[in-house]
């Protein structure tokens, strides 16, 4: 540590007395408490007297010291404990007694610093309280004096009771028995003082007074305590609401403690001294039982009783009630998860019968539905989401099941059935715990199969929907079970419908079958999200079954026929949601059924007094909105599809004739006024509800058709209606007189504290979710929602108090057979009551109506709206009043909403005329000026969204009426509207258009933000953070100000939370002021970004600003906090102490609030993906290990998975074996459904493989020490899998080689490969695992395996392969997959899994590939036949499993099939059953072909799709085709490539092979299947080409098209067919795109595929003997088609094209040349496709194509010199030697082709550079190619020879790469003279002397070893050329040359050295070549050198000749393998 000077601790007199003295004493104090903590004892010490007098100065605020606000004081106080942790102690008794003084002055004067002084007496006796215990009884006394003393602030008060808190937490032992009583009695008192932090502060001390643990606890304490909780309970805020939850609970749970023995030794002093410390929340309160359980103060039934009597008390108010629950919750948190899980019968037994059932609590509809939702909260939000662990639910679900379903009904005398409350809440809490399962073991499925079908026949409606939902979530997660379900519930309908007219039925028979149809609805949404395991015939069954109920209804009277109609329009609703596929068929029919059942209104509907009976208009109103409800799941479901605009039209006159219908009721209705809002009873449904259920699907249906094909006026009726629904005085349900006592009495306060479900009709429309297009919420009221950073359960429970309607299931039956939506987030569907309902439908209509209107149309109706509002019909009813104004507000809101959100120009301007905003503009300032902060706020958003759709005048208007309000409107409600409305104006219109207001918006909100009453300065802070996001960068110059501002805000003491009047002190609890401060540090950190890192003074403040919050003991404040510090680390990361934050996150994850816990995992996500390798180094593998335990908590486990994974993939390369290691950690442990069917299947037999896994404790789950929920061990799998990925993908070889790893030095252990065998066990632990997405996870994992370490070496022996020896336990692992409890996705991934292990080439015997074949091959046996499958144990499938299944086969067959070319021995394998194959895939891919065009003709032919669910499946199949028929082309494509027989009898539709031995090329018609195949590969190849984003799947399925088709183009498949003229005029079309389009890699295929096609099939013209008549290029031919595309694609692969392909994937230089060559070579197959008269002509194209090659100087990157060798093949002569003369045009080409050439040499003359050199280098060789091909009888000029041997020589002296070309092509021409060619022998006199002065130059570099290196290459070139030479000659003149080249080769040797050159080594080896082949002659040669030469050759080879010879090495025997068991 750094070691402080003593005078660092002084402090500037001057500077804080200066202008900014506060800020400078705040960062002085923030730096000393740094200082302290890293200063040494030593250097600390003698500073200490100084700055304790400097501290306490501070704290009393003497001058020059300001009052000391909440910041300094903070400081001071941590600045002191820190002192005496690090310094001395002895003066700390000076410092309180000094502290006491100053807060037990009576009369302070002006600088009152008791505050201060009691703050910083609490921070010292909280930390050194046990060392200053005498203190405690003066402190207790002067804080209970300032306490009692009522004239004292509110906020001297409550640091009073808080520091009596600290201090009692160390030093409350010292306490006297009566001082003790005595607090205890004042704090009594303070629980009921009139502020509310005075509240919060006494239960912090009472509980402090009552410690947990105290075994002498009375209970009428207990009881006293909880009662003055739930007195305080009606004037509590959120805030301290939850500290009485928190004493209540506290004080409850500790009645759990053990009883004390009767005679106590200790008194209740000594009993505090011991239990002081002890934790609050004790999760395991009872001790475990031994004899039997020890007694606790109270039992816990009675525990609970304390609060239900408290409940159902009458006096107990609604806000009491919910109060109480909160009560619950805190309760359940306190005793902990084990006490709740232990105790959940009991707990669940309580809430029924002492909450739901009581008589208050079913006082009426309302009460019961709030009840309901309260009990909800505590079971599914707090207990089932959050602290029951995995086998707590399953034990969960089996007790509801048998202690309440099945006890409906109630059989035997004596039993009672549990009421239809509790069955509601119970079915609610069963399909949650199911969702949350996700996998329903078969204990729980026993337990509710049963129960749940039987419920659908609950007499109670509420009852049914709840069972039919419930049932619903039972067969998602358990889909197995669905089939079997399915046609067990449609008998159940079926003869319920059948007895349903019989005078013999039963009185319930009509509940009954609409039970039973809602459970076969909700049943029907399951099957389209799992289609494998329903056949899809039973929807056509119940289809018909809902016809024929139509059609017979008219025969039955009013009751029956009502039940008929509502079931066949519940199936037929329920059947919409199979999608277009199995709609569209029966579309016609269903609208003619529409059309009967909502027909035009006659006279009749419309004529007064036409005397029907109520029956006969509720079957009327009832049968059109049963009607109604199917046509809006067919708008849902099949949208756009089948919405075509004749369906879209007749379903709107449809629509409309049902709102005549409606309205015609409306105006028949009697004049009688229903008392109360109307009521959903179980009995039935009055008239008026039936009509707004009728309205209420009218509108619905509107919304969801659209209004394309509305007329005018139709638009203007529905708007108009809507209108009067939500805003008209006469619309409403209740009672008007008792609406009219209620406003004379003026008991009205608002609408949303109603509690008779209706509330005058108020919208429940929640603001914050809805939105225009889903997903896209509001920003301002998801803020406000998450403004307090509070628990979710917590704000949940607090919202029902201000909900006047609550939703429920039963509300709109139709909701079961809703698909998907809602089931995304597990939601359970509460839509709203009918009359509420219709309200929300209707604001909701209008939205979506306004914006498409034109201006005027628009103005009136807004015009209309406000006018009834305004109504003085209103008068009479203030509720109503209200209520219209809250739903024309938000409608406005919503409809401006949809304005800004919509693409059209037109719905913008509408809204935002002059016209329009002047009425709005009017009615919405009053709603911003409204005292409803719903109003305000939806007011506020309005009006920023009209100023930013309106004109700039408007805007301008608007923020000065604004400021006009400010200035004069003194009331806070006012201020605060104007000032979210200046934010919401400034967000909205955005800064662009909004800058010039910046300055006078932010001055106006500061001013605010200054306001002493919470509400303004709150407000005002939320609107300034919102517009210095908005404003961005433009807030740059406003930063520091604001920076000043927040720092005095934070330092007033009317901004404190306890601070102000005690009417604003109050206020402040639900209006965290501290957390938008923090929310507007982070906008200004965003705003300054990097230039955080420039100023120091500002990032020191803001950093200090942040950090004080962070030591706020509010959570929401710390949550703000943690998210400015992250969004610091972006910026300046140095700045952050790393390690200190990470150490404070961790605490934090283990906190149990959410929202910290949910704030630190988001801080940490950000720091691991900015630096993982960092993290690892400060958190440590411990940190891991602790992410990883909280993946067993559901609600956190998202972001903590983010986390690990993000980890993982950074780090897992350096040690994969460490993340492995946790990974098996999680998978040794066993998931709770795991051990549940483990018991069930106790006692059943083990597979011998796999028994070789169980080690000696694992045979029994009894032997594993915990479980882990199923979900973690999945995520551990997945984690597995990025493990085998990145590793696999990294190139890191050691991690897949052990010998390798072994030669780098690296440990074994951490390597990769050494974890194979526990990769494979956990695999095989998955593979047997109960829940299905953990298997298919293990196989996975498996694969991988199989995949990446298939040719991994073994270690221990030589030639064999790792996996050779884990054959038996990766069988193992793969056998339960075709167990009788497999489904058909495990299937099918474990048929690929053998495919890869089979075609791996670990195992390469036939015969020796055991069980892995075996199940292969029988999955291919049943793929044989056609109809259901039955693979391994599995029972028959569906035929959409069958069908997927037998896909999956083919596709790994077809895998298996594409790998024999590089897999010889599996030809063995697929060998047997190719015939079989080749037919399949035939089959499947022209099943594929019919799926795609959805065509009819092709279904009746299909082997394995059956028409009657062909509509159906095509949905379900066609993602599996997608995926698996490229494979399977690649195979057919393999097969015909490879000329296999079958194949061409699997196209022609053959089941045998043809006799012939070879089939006839020359056939004339296609195969059978040709057009099949033809058409997928065009559609592959032209989706291909048109795909811009295409990657490299869609490259490589274009790939295997192009394989394809080189053979499909072949006759033997395409006959003449591919050359009819349409056909072909198609598929050139498409050639051509993709020459155009497509990457390099492709076109290879493609020009191939075009020479094969023009090889095959020749021109016409062309005879037998390939000559042809034509002289020019026919233009309609085939063969001229095919060259022109090769020319296209040649031209624009050149390097010199305009449009050269860019660089890319497929791209690459080398995929060019590639096409090069490629394009080159079919270029000339198609040439000679011509015949011989136009061979010629074609040529000429490509050598000049190829000139063009040579050419290029722009790349440097070498394209033409690998093309070189197709240049030779081009210039190959010609036959007839007629065409080899000079004037031929074969001789011109040649000419023309080396002149070429050398002018492009001579042109790089003086220049350098790699293109130069490429461009020169591939010339000169182009041009000896040119002299070596060119036949011997032609003539080239003795100028061309020359000038070509003379760069050739000029080159050769160049340097390194040029002489090295240079000498190559000498050596070529040296050699190719020897064949006796005039030509060539003239080049080689040219060269020759060149080449000797080559050599005699290399020798010249002497003893330079680096410089003699660079020549090695050419030099052995030269000599190669001086080799070839001499034996060319006759013998008489090789002496001569001889004599010539020995002497030059002498210069080079060098024999007298030790260590001889590379060069000296080639030269010897040349000269005993030349002494072998021409011995007379070399001898002859070496008999006339000077005697100096002579000895210098002699000594080289003397010395070559005697070297040694290496050893024979001697193999060893190899050792054998021997398989490794575990």
């Amino acid at each position: 540590m750094s070691e402080q000077e003593p005078q660092s601790f002084q402090v500037n007199e001057t500077k804080v007395s200066g202008e900014n003295g506060e800020i400078y004493l705040f960062q002085w104090l923030c730096a000393t408490e740094k200082a302290i903590e890293t200063t040494r004892t030593d250097a600390l010490k003698p500073a200490q007297p100084r700055l304790e007098t400097t501290l306490l100065s501070i704290a009393r605020g003497l001058d020059p010291f300001p009052l000391p606000g909440r910041p300094t004081r903070a400081l001071v106080g941590r600045c002191f404990v820190a002192l005496y942790r690090k310094g001395e102690t002895r003066t700390l008794f000076d410092t309180l007694q000094a502290l006491i003084k100053v807060a037990s002055e009576p009369k302070p004067g002006d600088r009152d610093t008791r505050v201060a002084a009691l703050s910083c007496i609490g921070d010292l006796m909280a930390v050194y309280g046990a060392q200053v215990m005498s203190f405690m009884a003066e402190i207790a006394l002067i804080t209970l004096k300032i306490l009692k003393t009522s004239s004292n602030s509110v906020i001297l008060r409550f640091h009073a009771v808080t520091a009596l808190q600290k201090s009692l937490s160390t030093a409350g032992r010292s306490l006297t028995d009566s001082l003790a009583r005595d607090i205890i009695k004042q704090m009594r008192y303070a629980l009921s003082d009139k502020a509310l932090p005075i509240q919060r502060a006494a239960t912090e001390v009472l509980t402090a007074m009552y410690p947990a643990n105290d075994g002498n606890r009375t209970v009428a304490d207990v009881e006293t305590i909880v009662t003055l909780c739930v007195k305080s309970l009606e004037g509590a805020d959120q805030l301290t609401r939850q500290s009485l939850a928190r004493l209540a609970g506290h004080m409850l749970a500790s009645t759990q403690a053990q009883k004390a023995a009767p005679p106590p030794d200790t008194s209740k002093k000594g009993s505090n001294k011991k239990d002081q410390d002890a934790d609050d929340q004790d999760d395991s309160p009872i001790p475990p039982p031994s004899t039997g359980p020890p007694p606790t103060i109270l039992p816990p039934e009675n525990m609970l009783l304390q609060l239900s009597f408290q409940f159902n008390k009458a006096s107990s108010t609604r806000k009491v009630r919910i109060g109480i629950i909160d009560f619950y919750a805190t309760l359940f948190v306190t005793l902990g998860a084990g006490f709740v899980e232990a105790n959940y019968a009991l707990i669940v037994r309580h809430l029924m019968h002492e909450i739901v059932q009581t008589p208050k609590s079913t006082a009426s509809r309302y009460e019961r539905l709030l009840v309901r939702k309260l009990v909800e909260f505590l079971l599914r939000d707090l207990i089932g989401g959050r602290m029951l662990s995995e086998q707590g639910q399953i034990g969960a679900i089996q007790e509801l099941s048998v202690s309440y379903l099945k006890k409906w009904p109630a059989l035997l005398p004596g039993q009672t059935a549990p009421s239809p409350l509790a069955l509601v809440v119970i079915l609610k809490e069963i399909a949650g715990l199911l969702q949350q399962l996700g996998n329903a073991p078969p204990p729980v499925q026993d337990a509710l199969s049963g129960p749940l079908v039987g419920l659908l026949a609950h007499p109670n409606h509420s009852t049914r929907i709840s069972a039919a939902w419930a049932l619903r979530c039972f067969c998602r997660s358990t889909p197995l079970r669905l089939p079997k379900i399915v046609l067990n519930v449609m008998e159940m309908l079926q003869r319920d419908i059948s007895s349903l007219s019989t005078p013999a039925a039963p009185s319930d028979i009509d509940r009954r079958a609409l039970g039973h149809a809602y459970g076969l609805s909700a049943l029907f949404t399951v099957i389209p999200e799992r289609p494998l395991y329903v056949s899809y015939d039973i929807s056509a069954k119940v289809l018909d079954m809902a016809i024929q109920l139509l059609k017979r209804a008219g025969d039955h009277d009013i009751k029956v026929a009502g039940v008929e109609i509502e079931v066949a329009w519940t199936c037929i609703a329920s059947i919409m949601t199979l999608g277009p596929n199995f709609v569209r068929s029966h579309l016609p029919q269903l609208l003619v059924l529409w059309r009967n059942a909502l027909p035009k209104p006659t006279s009749k509907d419309t004529a007064s007094n036409i005397g029907r009976s109520l029956h006969e208009w509720m079957f009327l109103l009832h049968v059109r909105e049963c009607a109604l409800g199917a046509i809006l799941c067919f708008l849902r479901h099949n949208s756009p599809t089948l919405i075509t605009l004749d369906v879209s039209r007749r379903i709107s006159s449809l629509l409309s004739n049902a709102l005549l219908f409606a309205n015609a009721f409306l105006a028949q209705k009697s004049d009688e006024q229903q008392d109360g809002a109307p009521p959903l009873t179980s009995r039935g449904i009055d008239l008026a509800t039936r009509e707004a259920l009728l309205r209420r699907r009218v509108y619905e249906c509107f919304s969801a058709l659209g209004f394309s094909t509305l007329t005018d006026s139709m638009q203007t009726t529905l708007l108009q209606s809507v209108v009067s629904q939500f805003a008209s005085p006469d619309a409403y349900a209740g009672s008007s007189v008792q609406a009219a006592i209620a406003t004379s009495a003026g008991s009205f306060t608002s609408v949303w504290q109603g509690t008779d479900g209706y509330s005058y009709g108020v919208t429940s429309i929640d603001l914050g979710t809805w939105s225009v297009k889903p997903g896209n919420d509001s920003q301002i009221y998801a803020e406000t929602r998450n403004r307090l950073n509070r628990d979710t359960i917590e704000m949940s429970i607090e919202s029902m108090s201000t909900k006047p309607v609550i939703g429920s299931c039963e509300h709109d039956p139709l909701i079961v057979c809703q698909s998907r939506a809602s089931e995304i987030a597990h939601v359970w569907p509460e839509p709203p009551p009918p009359m509420t309902s219709v309200t929300d439908c209707a604001v909701e209509l209008f939205a979506a109506l306004l914006p498409l209107q034109d201006a005027q149309s628009s103005a009136k109706i807004i015009g209309q709206v406000v006018e009834s509002v305004r109504s003085p019909k209103l008068e009479k009813n203030t509720g109503r009043k209200a209520a219209v104004f809250v739903n024309a507000t938000i409608a406005f809101l919503l409809a401006l909403r949809s304005a800004m959100a919509s693409t059209v120009r037109h719905a913008k301007e509408s809204l935002g005329g002059s016209h329009v905003t002047s009425i709005m503009a009017d009615f919405l300032k009053a709603a911003v000026l409204d005292g409803d902060i719903i109003l305000r706020t939806a007011g506020s958003e309005a009006l920023g969204r009209l100023a930013s759709l309106a004109g700039t005048a408007f805007l301008t208007s608007q923020v000065k009426t604004l400021v006009d309000l400010v200035v004069n409107n003194r009331d806070p409600n006012a201020r605060a509207g104007c000032a979210l409305t200046f934010g919401a104006i400034y967000s909205h219109v955005g800064g662009m258009a909004a800058g010039p207001l910046l300055k006078t918006t932010v001055d106006v909100l500061m001013s605010l933000g200054n306001d002493p009453h919470p509400v303004v300065h709150f407000w005002a802070l939320s609107a300034l953070s919102q517009v210095i996001n908005a404003a961005s960068l433009a807030y740059s110059p406003f930063t520091s100000k604001t920076l000043g501002m927040l720092f005095k805000l934070y330092m007033l003491d009317s901004h404190e939370p306890e601070g102000g009047t005690i009417f604003n002190a109050n206020l402040s609890g639900d209006l965290p002021t501290y957390q938008v401060l923090c929310q507007i540090i982070d906008a200004v950190i965003g705003v300054l970004g990097p230039e955080l890192q420039e100023s120091v003074a500002t990032r020191t403040l803001v950093l200090d600003l942040v950090e004080e919050f962070a030591h706020e003991s509010e959570e929401g404040i710390c949550v703000e906090a943690i998210k400015c510090i992250r969004h610091f680390l972006i910026f300046t990361p140095e700045q952050v102490e790393i390690r200190e934050l990470v150490g404070k996150l961790r605490v934090y994850l283990s906190s149990s609030r959410r929202p910290l816990k949910m704030a630190s995992i988001n801080a940490l996500y950000q720091m691991v993906q900015r630096d993982a390798l960092t993290m690892s180094k400060i958190g440590g593998d411990r940190l891991v290990e602790d992410l990883f335990g909280m993946l067993d908590d559901s609600s956190a486990s998202e972001g903590v998975r983010g986390i690990i994974s993000s980890w993982l993939r950074q780090t897992v390369i350096h040690n994969p074996s460490a993340w492995i290691d946790l990974c098996q950690r999680i998978m040794s442990r066993t998931s709770a459904s795991q051990q549940v069917t483990d018991a069930a299947k106790a006692g059943g037999m083990q597979d011998d493989e796999a028994a070789s896994f169980a080690g000696p404790g694992e045979q029994s789950p009894q032997g594993r020490n915990s479980t882990a929920r199923w979900q973690t061990q999945l995520f551990a799998l997945q984690c597995l899998h990025d493990i085998c990925t990145v590793v696999g993908r990294s190139d890191r070889r050691e991690h897949l080689d052990i010998p390798f790893g072994r030669k780098q030095g690296l440990q074994e252990s951490s390597l990769l490969v050494s974890r194979v065998p526990d990769l494979i066990k956990m695999a095989f632990t998955a593979s047997a695992a109960y829940v299905t997405e953990i298997r298919i996870e293990g196989l996975t994992v498996l694969r991988d395996v199989i995949e990446i370490f298939a040719r991994s070496p073994d270690p221990d022996y030589e030639d064999a392969l790792l996996l050779e020896q884990h054959q038996a336990p990766i069988t193992a692992a793969l056998t339960p997959a075709f167990s009788s409890d497999s489904t058909p996705e495990i299937l099918a991934s474990a048929v690929q899994v053998c495919a890869v292990f089979v075609g791996c080439g670990v195992v390469k015997d036939v015969s020796k590939m055991g069980r892995v074949l075996k199940l292969l091959t029988s999955a291919l046996e049943q793929s044989k036949a056609s109809g259901m499958l039955s693979i391994g144990d599995v029972g028959e499938l569906s035929p959409n499993a069958s069908v997927m299944l037998r896909i999956s086969t083919l596709t790994a067959w077809a895998e298996l099939e594409a790998a024999t070319i590089r897999q010889p021995y599996l030809q063995h394998v697929v060998g047997p059953h190719r015939a079989t194959l080749t037919a399949l895939w035939v089959a499947s891919l022209r099943d594929y072909a019919s799926v795609r065009a959805d065509s009819e003709a092709v279904q009746e032919t299909s082997s394995s799709l059956d028409s009657s669910y062909f509509g159906l499946g095509r949905e379900t199949l066609l993602p599996y085709y997608d995926h698996a028929w490229p494979k399977m082309l690649k195979a057919v494509a393999t097969c015909m490539q490879s000329n296999d027989p079958h194949i061409l009898a699997a196209m022609d539709g053959r089941e045998h092979v043809a006799s012939s031995t070879t089939p006839s090329p020359r056939r004339s018609e296609a195969t059978v299947f040709f057009f099949v195949l033809f058409g997928l590969v065009y559609d592959a190849l032209a989706t291909a080409s048109t795909d811009a984003t295409a990657g490299s799947a869609s490259r490589e399925t274009a790939i295997t098209a192009l394989e394809a088709l080189k053979s499909l183009v072949r006759p033997e498949y395409s006959g003449k067919a591919i050359l009819e003229p349409l056909i072909f005029e198609e598929f050139s079309g498409l050639c051509y795109r993709m020459a155009m389009t497509e990457s390099a890699v492709v076109q290879i295929h493609l020009v191939e595929a075009i020479a094969v096609l023009a090889k095959s099939q020749p021109a016409e013209e062309v005879t037998n003997n390939g000559e042809s008549s034509s002289t020019s290029f026919p233009p309609d031919s085939h063969l001229t088609h095919c060259l022109r595309i090769c020319a296209y694609v040649l031209r624009h692969a050149l390097p010199s094209a305009r449009t050269s392909m860019a660089q890319g994937e497929g791209n690459t230089p080398a995929d060019r040349t590639r096409l090069l060559v490629t394009a080159f070579q079919a270029f000339s197959v198609i040439g000679a496709s011509f015949g011989s008269s136009l061979r010629e002509e074609v040529r000429a194209v490509s050598v000049a194509l190829y000139a063009d090659l040579l050419k290029d100087e722009r790349s440097e990157v070498d394209i033409a010199g690998p093309t070189l060798p197709v240049l030779k093949a081009m210039l190959q002569p010609p036959s007839d030697a007629k065409a080899c003369t000079n004037d031929s045009k074969y001789g011109r080409l040649i000419h023309g082709l080396i002149s070429a050439c050398l002018v492009h040499i001579d042109e790089m003359s003086g220049r350098v550079g790699l293109a130069s050199s490429n461009k020169v280098k591939n010339n000169l060789l182009a041009a000896v190619l040119v002299l070596t091909t060119a036949p011997p009888s032609m003539a080239i000029s003795q100028a061309v020879i020359e000038h070509c041997c003379f760069l050739i020589s000029q080159k050769l002296m160049e340097s390194s790469g040029m002489s090295l070309t240079a000498a190559h092509c000498a050596k070529t021409l040296v050699t190719a003279a020897s064949s006796g060619n005039v030509l060539l022998q003239q080049c080689t006199r040219l060269l020759v002397p060149s080449m000797i002065t080559y050599i005699a130059s290399v020798a010249a570099v002497g003893d330079e070893l680096e410089k003699q290196k660079i020549h090695v290459a050419a030099t052995e070139e030269v000599l190669k050329a001086f080799s070839a030479l001499v034996p060319a000659l006759s013998e008489a003149s090789r002496p001569a040359i001889l004599g010539i080249f020995l002497p030059t080769v002498a210069l080079v040797l060098e024999p007298s050295k030790a260590a001889t050159s590379s060069i000296h080594t080639q030269a010897v080896t040349y000269l005993l070549s030349l002494a072998t082949g021409s011995p007379a002659a070399f001898k002859e040669a070496t008999g006339k050198l000077d005697q100096t030469v002579r000895d210098t050759l002699e000594a080289s080879i003397r010395q070559a000749i005697s070297g040694n010879k290496a050893p024979q090495q001697s193999t060893a025997a190899k050792p054998q393998i021997s398989l490794r068991s575990f």
